[in-house]
C-alpha cells in the first residue's frame, strides 16, 4: 500500500507531503490545482521519463519520494535491496536532465525502479505507465483473465528448452563440417609427439650432454693432467706418499710414537688408488663416438621445435597429446551424440507445437468471454454504442505461442473497431483500463490502481456508476482517482484536496485531507461551482448515499 508521497521543488511544488489509506483515496480540486502533478509526480517514483523543466524555477534538484507499506504485498522483482519492512522509492532529478534512483537509500537503475513500479501500481488516465498503451501487453491481461499463466508459462518453458537444443544441434552440425579437418590434425599432432618419444627430464640430461661435449677436448686434458699426477708418473703423487710412508714405516720401528702419522698417511693412499681408478674411467667417458654432439643438438632441436607447437616443457607437451587424444575421441562420437539430440529436439518441437495449440484455444474462449464481459462494463460506463474485440491471428511461434494479441475498441456506432493504442483519450482509455480491472479484480495482484481524470466525457448516472466501479475496486486494491465529478469524490473513502495558494509571488500547492463540513463544502462547490444551501442538501444526498 502506498502510504506516503513526498515531493519537493517539482513544477509549482515546493515542499508537499501527501498521505493516503487503504480503499478509495479521491483527489479533488480546481483546474489547475495541480492534482496530474501529484499523479506525475508519484510516476517519476516509479521509474518514468524525466524532463529538465520538471523542476521548480530557481532550484537546482527535485526530489520525489514514495513510501510503500510492505504487509499484504506479493512478489516483487529481487533487485538485491531488502524490502522485507517496507521500502522507500526515490527519485532526485536534476537541472541536467539526469537523475539518480534509489530503493531504502539504495541506488539502483532507473530500469530496476521501473521494474518495482510496474510490479506495485498501475497508472491510468495519461500516456505513461498504461498497460493497455503496449500491445505486448494485451496477451498478458488475456492469460490472466482466462487464468492461463501456467500454460503460457509451460509453453514458454518448452520454448527456452527448444531453443537450446537448435544451438546444440547446430554448434554439433557446426562441429561434423570442422571435424574432419579437425581429426587430420589431431591425429598428425598426435602422431608427430608420440614419434618423439619424448621422456620427462630428457631435455635436462641432453643440455647437460651437450655442454660436456662442448668442452671434451679441454675435459680430456685435464683429466689425464689429473690422472698423471695421481698415479701415472714416477713423482707422481701415490710414487712419493708410498715412499713417505717407507720411511716413517722404518721411524715407527725406532719410535712407536710415529705409527700415528704412519696409520694417518697409510689410509690416504687407499683414496688415490680409488681416484685414480675414477679418474681413469672419467677419461674413457670422454671417448664418444664421432656425431655425437650432431645428435644430442638435433635431439634438442626437435624438443624446442615441439615445444614451439604445443608449450614449454615436455610435461606440457605430453599433457597436449592426451587432450588431443581425448578430443579426438569426442569427435569420432559426434554422431552419435547429434543423432539422439535431433531425435530429442523432435520430440521436444512437437510438445511445444502441442502445447502452443492448445493454449491458442483456451485463449480463443477466454477471449470470447472477455469481450462478452468488457462490453457489459462498457455499456454500464456510458460507452452504449460501442464495441470490444480481442484479435488473435497467428503468428511464428515464440515465447508467448502462436497468437498475436490486440484489444480492437469502437467508441462510436458505424465505427469499425480500431487497435486500442490508437486511442488518444485518457478518458476513454481509463473506462477501458477500469473495465478491464473490474472483471478481473479478484485476481488482479497489482496492489495500488490510480486513474487520472477517469472523468472525462462522462456525468449524471454513468458518473454514478464508474464511481461505485472504482468503490467496489478499492476492496481489492488500494484505489486513487483525481476526479471533477462529484459523483466519483462522493464515493471515496479518504479525500483529498488541491489547492494553489500564493505567497510573496509564487505559487504553492496545498494537499488537505477533507473530513465533516470541509467535505461537505467540497461536493457542493464541485456539484454547482459555489457552495449554497442547494448544493449542500444535493451533497449531503450524494454523501449519505455512498456511505
Amino acid at each position: 500500500m502506498l502510504k506516503e508521497l513526498r515531493i519537493k521543488n517539482l513544477a509549482v511544488i515546493d515542499d508537499l507531503k501527501v498521505r493516503f489509506e487503504e480503499g478509495f483515496n479521491v483527489l479533488t480540486g480546481e483546474t489547475g490545482a495541480g492534482k496530474s502533478i501529484i499523479v506525475d509526480s508519484l510516476g517519476l517514483a516509479l521509474g518514468s521519463k524525466v524532463q529538465p523543466d520538471f523542476i521548480r524555477s530557481g532550484e537546482k534538484e527535485a526530489v520525489v519520494q514514495a513510501y510503500f507499506e510492505a504487509e499484504g504485498m506479493k512478489s516483487l522483482p529481487d533487485i538485491g535491496v531488502d524490502m522485507t519492512d517496507g521500502f522507500i522509492l526515490r527519485r532526485s532529478i536534476f537541472a541536467s536532465g539526469k537523475s539518480r534512483a534509489y530503493v531504502n537509500d539504495t541506488m539502483v537503475s532507473t530500469q530496476s525502479l521501473a521494474e518495482i513500479g510496474r510490479a506495485l501500481v498501475d497508472i491510468h488516465g495519461q500516456h505513461e505507465h498504461q498497460s493497455l498503451l503496449s500491445v505486448d501487453k494485451h496477451g498478458l491481461f488475456l492469460d490472466f483473465f482466462g487464468r492461463l499463466q501456467e500454460e503460457q508459462r509451460r509453453a514458454e518453458r518448452l520454448y527456452r528448452e527448444v531453443e537450446i537444443s537448435k544451438r546444440e544441434v547446430a554448434g554439433l552440425r557446426q562441429k561434423m563440417q570442422e571435424r574432419a579437418h579437425r581429426l587430420d590434425l589431431l591425429k598428425f599432432q598426435i602422431q608427430e609427439i608420440d614419434s618423439a618419444a619424448l621422456k620427462v627430464g630428457e631435455h635436462e640430461n641432453l643440455s647437460g650432454q651437450k655442454t660436456i661435449l662442448s668442452n671434451l677436448g679441454r675435459l680430456k686434458e685435464l683429466a689425464e693432467s689429473a690422472y698423471e699426477l695421481i698415479y701415472g708418473a714416477d713423482d707422481s703423487c701415490i710414487a712419493k706418499l708410498s715412499s713417505v710412508i717407507s720411511k716413517l714405516r722404518d721411524m715407527s720401528a725406532i719410535d712407536h710414537q710415529a705409527s700415528e702419522v704412519l696409520g694417518m698417511l697409510e689410509s690416504v693412499l687407499p683414496l688415490l688408488d680409488d681416484a685414480a681408478v675414477s679418474l681413469r674411467e672419467y677419461k674413457g667417458r670422454y671417448d664418444f663416438e664421432p656425431g655425437s654432439l650432431d645428435e644430442i643438438e638435433e635431439r634438442l632441436a626437435l624438443i624446442r621445435k615441439l615445444e614451439k607447437k604445443y608449450g614449454e616443457g615436455i610435461e606440457t607437451i605430453i599433457r597436449y597429446r592426451d587432450n588431443a587424444e581425448a578430443e579426438m575421441k569426442d569427435l569420432e562420437i559426434v554422431d552419435e551424440q547429434i543423432h539422439d539430440l535431433e531425435n530429442e529436439l523432435i520430440l521436444k518441437e512437437a510438445m511445444l507445437s502441442e502445447a502452443a495449440a492448445a493454449l491458442s484455444e483456451k485463449r480463443k474462449a477466454a477471449a470470447q468471454r472477455m469481450e462478452k464481459l468488457v462490453l457489459k462494463e462498457l455499456q454500464e460506463l456510458a460507452f452504449n454504442d460501442a464495441e470490444f474485440l480481442v484479435d488473435i491471428r497467428r503468428e511464428a511461434l515464440s515465447s508467448r505461442g502462436i497468437d498475436r494479441i490486440e484489444f480492437m475498441f469502437s467508441a462510436n456506432a458505424g465505427e469499425p473497431p480500431k487497435p486500442l493504442v490508437k486511442i488518444v483519450s485518457g478518458g476513454e482509455l481509463s473506462r477501458v483500463m477500469l473495465a478491464l480491472k473490474t472483471i478481473c479484480a479478484d485476481f488482479d495482484s497489482t496492489p495500488v490502481l490510480i486513474f487520472d481524470e477517469i472523468d472525462s466525457g462522462i456525468g449524471g448516472r454513468t458518473a454514478e456508476i464508474v464511481g461505485r466501479k472504482l468503490k467496489n475496486l478499492a476492496d481489492k486494491h488500494q484505489v486513487l482517482c483525481t476526479t471533477h465529478l462529484p459523483q466519483l469524490a462522493s464515493k471515496g473513502s479518504v479525500h483529498l484536496k488541491i489547492e494553489k495558494r500564493q505567497r510573496n509571488e509564487r505559487v504553492y500547492v496545498e494537499v488537505k485531507e477533507l473530513a465533516g463540513s470541509e467535505r461537505l463544502k467540497e461536493i457542493a462547490r464541485m456539484l454547482s461551482g459555489n457552495v449554497t444551501d442547494i448544493s449542500l442538501r444535493h451533497a449531503k444526498e450524494l454523501l449519505e448515499s455512498a456511505a
